[in-house]
């Protein structure tokens, strides 16, 4: 027999479950309060001008988030119609802003899109204590973080793991340059920690190139340098970056010839949830972003990003980069990027997006049905891929073209100049400045498949 309590709280569930469900019964605001409630709320963090954030943005809320943004001005972000707020990224107070937005937003997780927002995640983590749960839910264990932020420890535990890697050392004197080549040969990449787009990284090919680009990459930022790179490159980090002041970690590492190629990553609490592999068709320039890529199925590429994402215990988006031996097909891993690429957004056939993965994940449910895959296996990625040239041309017409045609304000604005090049400071800057020349650089034949140029990143 039911107690006339128990009916009575019984007929109060029912009537909030039906006030939620039915179109005509409780405000539209509540309506949309309880619908809100089982989205999970994102704050996606951007300091660089690259397409991926806004592109990421996108696919998360088409996928059942609530998006939020930190960004500087004139941010690609700030062009997406589904992001409900911006906070300011500023470039005297960048780690208070993340704080402060943080706070305000209450997420259930972080992504940064790019690796020196990492750095300040890592930074938060150990300066607030109330918000590393939070962290550590976004990035994956703590104990990762040293690693994900040197390129030496990152390879020296992917070797640990039975991943093939270039021959690498860490270089902390000329006597060791001198070493190096005098053990393993001319060629060599010389790399920094903490740049990104290949801004870190020289091809040598002697002993006195590479003690050059040793001796120019070691040099601390000055204050002039970060200064530029606030008032004209508008980056919010640059100032936090040198007051910092971390030694900068160099290595040089073995030239492999054959042609780039990368895996981006979803991952949860050290299971890796998803995985994109493709191989660089064409680039711009030799160390430069990619233009048009092709989605291949590597089996030593997956068990890599399984092992390293199982070791580090890693949840969010990440890339690796490799380097495809021509000749054997032996991938050796180069590097690591713990952010999301421009991959994460892409519907692919059978897998969905990785947008999508992480998302259920974050509503406890299963992998969402894939309901608009892309056609093919080539990309020609958006924006880059305007700049691709004529030598490229078939291949721009064989690739399905990854263009936001849903949100056309950020379309016409990717299309533009980036907006910090657009402020009258840094045209008068540039004006006078040599143009930096990225020619497009092509690595496969159509046809054939073959590879037409060698280099190593």
């Amino acid at each position: 027999m039911v107690s006339a309590r128990s009916l009575g709280v019984r007929v109060e569930v029912v009537a909030q479950l039906i006030a939620i469900r039915s179109p005509g019964i409780g405000s539209l605001a509540e309506r949309q309060s309880a619908l809100d409630k089982r989205k999970p709320s994102v704050l996606v963090v951007a300091a660089k001008w690259w397409p991926a954030s806004s592109r990421l943005a996108v696919a998360l809320n088409r996928h059942r988030c609530n998006v939020s943004a930190l960004c500087p001005a004139g941010h690609p972000l700030t062009h997406v119609s589904s992001v409900r707020k911006i906070y300011h990224y500023g470039g005297i107070a960048s780690l208070d802003n993340l704080r402060c937005a943080i706070e305000d937003s209450q997420p259930d997780i972080v992504i940064p899109t790019d690796d020196g927002v990492v750095v300040q995640l890592h930074a938060l983590h150990e300066c607030e204590p109330s918000m590393r749960t939070l962290i550590e839910r976004s990035l994956g264990s703590a104990d990762s973080y040293p690693v994900v932020e040197s390129r030496y420890q990152l390879l020296n535990t992917a070797l640990a793991l039975g991943v093939r890697i270039p021959r690498t050392r860490k270089v902390e004197r000329d006597d060791d340059i001198e070493a190096w080549h005098a053990e393993i040969g001319s060629a060599a990449v010389v790399k920094v920690d903490g740049e990104s787009g290949g801004n870190g990284v020289r091809i040598s090919h002697s002993l006195e190139e590479s003690l050059a680009a040793w001796r120019e990459l070691r040099a601390p930022c000055s204050s002039a340098a970060a200064w530029k790179r606030l008032a004209i490159d508008r980056d919010p980090l640059a100032v936090w970056s040198r007051q910092r002041r971390r030694p900068k970690e160099v290595t040089i590492q073995e030239f492999i010839t054959g042609r780039p190629a990368n895996s981006m990553l979803a991952c949860w609490r050290g299971e890796l949830l998803s995985l994109v592999s493709v191989v660089v068709v064409a680039a711009q320039g030799p160390t430069g972003a990619a233009t048009i890529v092709r989605v291949i199925r590597n089996e030593r590429m997956k068990r890599a990003a399984e092992s390293l994402v199982s070791r580090l215990k890693l949840s969010g988006f990440y890339g690796l980069d490799f380097i495809i031996e021509a000749g054997t097909g032996v991938p050796y891993l180069i590097e690591m990027n713990p952010r999301c690429t421009q991959l994460g957004h892409i519907e692919f056939a059978g897998d969905g997006s990785m947008a999508g993965v992480l998302s259920a994940v974050l509503r406890g449910e299963s992998r969402p049905t894939v309901r608009n895959p892309i056609r093919g296996d080539r990309i020609a990625l958006f924006p880059q891929a305007l700049a691709a040239g004529d030598l490229c041309r078939s291949h721009l017409s064989a690739s399905y073209h990854d263009t936001p045609s849903e949100e056309p304000r950020l379309m016409t604005e990717l299309m533009r100049t980036p907006w910090p090049r657009r402020q009258w400071a840094a045209r008068i800057y540039h004006a006078f400045k040599p143009p930096d020349r990225l020619d497009p650089v092509l690595f496969e034949d159509l046809d054939n498949d073959t590879i037409t140029i060698a280099i190593a990143r």
